[in-house]
């Protein structure tokens, strides 16, 4: 019998979480202020805490049934954080989903079964040897 293993608990999955949104928000932050200090300009802060935030959404966009284009959301102040900790909380949990996936990505979700009931998992399946020629070229047989 196989032992598939079992989804992160909560206190893993939260954990993991915080240091994704730490790491998409406290270096924005961080670089903002910097810049601020240095040429006391207080927009310079807001563009560059937003940006980061931005940039860490297009990142984690992809990997939690997002757009890489809601990066732009992601730039919207305090928007961004939100989406940010949205996407952090579904990446904590991979190779796992906890959510459905979008249509575009339909082809290649499963729906677990058994232990997992009410998790997806989207592992591109393993493809179906073929010929290596045209069905046309190829021989043909009796």
């Amino acid at each position: 019998m196989e032992r598939r293993p079992m989804p992160r608990g909560l206190v893993a999955r939260a954990t993991i979480a915080a240091a994704l949104f730490a790491l998409a928000v406290v270096p924005g932050w961080t670089f903002g202020d910097l810049a601020e200090q240095h040429t006391g300009r207080p927009v310079l802060d807001w563009l560059i805490t937003c940006g980061w935030s931005g940039l860490a959404v297009t990142g984690y966009a992809p990997w939690s049934s997002y757009r890489r284009r809601d990066g732009w959301l992601g730039a919207v102040p305090l928007y961004g954080w939100y989406l940010a900790g949205v996407l952090s909380w579904r990446l904590a949990l991979l190779p796992y989903r906890d959510w459905e996936p979008r249509p575009d990505e339909q082809w290649q979700a499963r729906w677990l079964t058994g232990d997992l009931l009410g998790y997806w998992r989207a592992d591109p399946a393993p493809r179906p040897v073929t010929g290596a020629r045209r069905p046309t070229v190829a021989r043909r047989t009796r």
